[in-house]
């Protein structure tokens, strides 16, 4: 067990020599002393020694025990500005021992004319002197934390349970914003003023409903810095309880993001270009594909047609003279037909004429009887009243037909399913058109043990291009739903 050493201010001889007795009477001599009978003579043995506890008598010939505290606390050097002092007056006075403490003293004990005060001083000195080891520790823990906040990037702050205005601390790392912590600390209102004019009000609405709450806090927001730049912060909070489950404080971090935000705007940007060249791409192909359709069926159609109108005047004269015409020629009709059948299917797979005659809706009605057609699948079509007054323009209008059509397939190839529903209607102000089969089901991304499926990943983002959304859900009792959710605004209304 270490010794403790000290120092006894007391200028009467035979209260400083009972204090010694009793502080000298353990056996394990826990207690070594030093003793000076005037204020000035104690200061310079605590200069010298360094004692562990000062006993300090309140009535002193050069020096009341108030001026040596204040002395004492004005001292440069900070070891002995933490010397705890116990203090021991001859009068129990709360306003002397109000400001005894004030001043520094760690206690005081009034000193009785039967000397029982005595009794309770080693108890006392042993309380300050673990109060003190304390204190060193709770210093030194503030100070590696404080090394530790300071070495990071982060601006860290620390804010008053209950009072989201009041700042404990802030780290130096607020240099970021232009400002230092004493700043910052000084006046709280550099904070808000610091928040862009457009995002102020909700902004702090967020950050006071966290801090008086006790909520966490997770937010990304602008600063303007005192030179007038705009940075991106991310703030996270959280409250620090303590063993009781009560709220210390709530301790955050401001996180500079501007470059993440910029590279996030540029990615956006490019995301944005792309998906604009892809619609261009996409508008260049439909306008291929019509063309190619619109030559097959003039070029190719035609020829065809003539070829199988000629057969069947060759078959007709030959009857007309009296010959039976040649069974090649029957067998050459059959095959005229079926490549002027096959020349019909590549034009409708190409670009259907009927979206361009009659519109996304009657196109939609007549797709799903040709699937119902060439599949077998029992397959219907419900166009609800509100859906079908929209005017849908021809680039959407193919957008629309190439999502359906996509989807269509899908089931056809692999869903196994016996029925297929196709339905349109407006749902909250968007359009809403969803396909709906019974077959065996689809994962809610499209995808497979293969990888993505691109079909899916086309219809995505087609929906994207329309500024709609597209999602896959599984179908209660078996199945998949497919939803397509586009916007649609009072000019799309006839």
């Amino acid at each position: 067990m270490n010794s403790i050493l000290v120092l006894l201010i007391e200028d009467d001889v035979v209260d400083r020599m009972a204090c010694r007795r009793r502080l000298c009477a353990r056996p394990d001599g826990r207690f070594r002393l030093e003793e000076a009978d005037d204020g000035e003579s104690g200061l310079a043995l605590a200069r010298r020694v360094h004692p562990d506890c000062i006993l300090l008598d309140y009535r002193l010939p050069d020096l009341t025990g108030l001026e040596f505290l204040a002395r004492l606390g004005d001292d440069p050097d900070e070891a002995l500005r933490t010397i705890p002092v116990l203090m021991l007056t001859g009068a129990d006075s709360a306003a002397v021992a109000t400001e005894a403490m004030r001043l520094g003293a760690r206690d005081y004990l009034v000193k009785d004319a039967g000397g029982r005060y005595l009794d309770l001083v080693p108890a006392a000195i042993e309380r300050l002197q673990r109060e003190r080891g304390l204190l060193k520790e709770k210093r030194q823990l503030d100070a590696r934390f404080r090394t530790l906040v300071e070495q990071i990037g982060a601006i860290s702050y620390i804010v008053a349970p209950g009072h989201p205005e009041r700042l404990r601390y802030v780290s130096p790392q607020i240099a970021t914003l232009g400002y230092t912590s004493a700043e910052w600390l000084a006046d709280p209102g550099l904070y808000a003023a610091s928040m862009l004019p457009e995002d102020r009000a909700a902004l702090l609405a967020q950050v006071v409903r966290a801090r008086a709450g006790g909520l966490p806090l997770h937010l990304e927001y602008r600063l303007r810095t005192r030179s007038g730049d705009v940075l991106w912060f991310r703030d996270q909070a959280d409250v620090v309880h303590d063993e009781t489950g009560q709220p210390l404080f709530m301790q955050g971090t401001l996180i500079d993001i501007t470059a993440n935000k910029a590279a996030e705007q540029d990615l956006m940007r490019a995301r944005d270009a792309l998906r604009e060249l892809a619609a261009y791409q996409e508008r260049i192909r439909e306008g291929e594909r019509q063309r190619i359709a619109r030559e097959i069926h003039d070029e190719l159609g035609g020829l065809l047609t003539g070829i199988k109108a000629y057969i069947s005047v060759v078959a007709e004269r030959c009857t007309q003279a009296g010959q039976a015409p040649d069974p090649l020629l029957g067998e050459t009709a059959v095959l005229a037909q079926e490549a002027i059948d096959t020349v019909r299917r590549v034009i409708v797979d190409l670009r259907p004429s009927v979206l361009d005659q009659l519109g996304i809706w009657a196109g939609l009605e007549w797709y799903a009887g040709q699937v119902a057609q060439r599949s077998g699948l029992a397959c219907t079509c419900e166009i609800a009243p509100a859906a079908a007054a929209l005017v849908i323009d021809a680039d959407r209008s193919i957008m629309l037909f190439r999502i359906v059509q996509e989807a269509m397939t899908n089931v056809q190839r692999h869903a196994g399913a016996t029925t297929v529903a196709l339905r349109a209607g407006i749902d909250a102000g968007r359009l809403r058109i969803t396909i709906e089969d019974d077959g065996c089901g689809i994962g809610a991304d499209g995808g497979n043990a293969d990888g993505p499926s691109w079909g899916i990943l086309g219809m995505q983002e087609r929906s994207r291009s329309l500024g709609g959304d597209l999602t896959l859900a599984p179908r209660p009792g078996g199945g998949t739903v497919v939803t397509l959710g586009v916007p649609v605004g009072e000019h799309d209304v006839v």
